[in-house]
């Protein structure tokens, strides 16, 4: 049975006043007894304003929110899947981009988002993540966390099945999905969509998200949650800011799969026929 916690955060527009909640939230997991904190995607800034952002945008090599991260996962002996931060990359976008920093404050691994969110909701609200954004080319998973075998997806990439598939089938034990949903997509999809996830894969799943009105006028649904192989919800932390811990037996897992082993069951899909 492994520990582990779990930040909801109302992430603002400030990356220095982001860095110092981050900090707070891994030294409370620590002192808590965990030995693995996650955070919602957009950890270290959270700003539809593209100009305004920009301002403060950095590389990964010189960013302060991730360099924060490290020196505090160091001194407090914890590990961190940093959901994701924008980092400044070549092409001149910006890259989502998942973090994975063991207990000596080292990146074991890091992961660009695959699935870009462009939408039009009924509700009015438009997104167009590729107008900023530059999509990752990659499926990572990282060996040797506390945890098992860690694949990492980031939001959107919920929605997307075969990515959750081609993890399980390369044996993650646990596939992270840090999220900044909307509320009206989270009212309607996050909790069935966390849960089938779970299930098909046969796995846990643990997805940090934002809550609250940020400072760049949004609203985030919240509801960070870690669902078993089951299905079964075993923490959800509704709308309130903090840390939440949960236990991981990855034991589970086997268990799970022993009952229904779908994952050995999956055959090559045809190409459809039209009749």
């Amino acid at each position: 049975m492994t520990r582990i916690a779990v930040f909801q955060s109302t992430s603002g527009i400030d990356p220095a006043a982001n860095a110092a909640k981050l900090v707070d939230a891994i030294e409370q997991a620590s002192a808590g007894g965990a030995e693995m904190l996650f955070t919602p995607e957009m950890t270290g800034l959270l700003d539809r304003d593209a100009a305004r952002a920009a301002k403060v945008l950095r590389s990964q090599e010189e960013d302060p929110v991730l360099a924060a991260a490290q020196e505090a996962a160091a001194q407090h002996r914890i590990w961190l899947q940093i959901g994701s931060l924008a980092v400044l990359v070549e092409d001149g976008k910006v890259a989502n981009r998942s973090f994975v920093i063991d207990r000596e404050g080292h990146v074991r691994g890091t992961y660009d988002k695959l699935h870009l969110f462009d939408v039009d909701l009924p509700t009015g609200e438009s997104w167009r993540e590729s107008n900023v954004y530059s999509a990752g080319a990659g499926v990572t998973l990282v060996n040797g966390t506390p945890i098992g075998k860690l694949g990492l997806t980031i939001c959107y990439d919920l929605r997307f099945p075969g990515l959750f598939a081609k993890l399980a089938e390369s044996d993650a034990d646990v596939i992270t999905v840090p999220a900044a949903f909307t509320v009206p997509t989270g009212q309607a999809h996050w909790h069935v969509l966390l849960r089938a996830r779970a299930i098909e894969a046969g796995l846990f799943v643990v997805a940090a998200a934002q809550v609250g009105h940020h400072e760049d006028g949004r609203n985030t649904f919240g509801h960070s949650l870690v669902v078993d192989p089951w299905g079964e919800a075993l923490l959800d932390m509704g709308e309130e800011k903090g840390v939440g811990f949960a236990e991981i037996d990855l034991k589970r897992i086997s268990d799970v799969r022993s009952r229904i082993p779908a994952l050995n069951h999956r055959r090559p899909i045809p190409d459809a026929v039209t009749l």
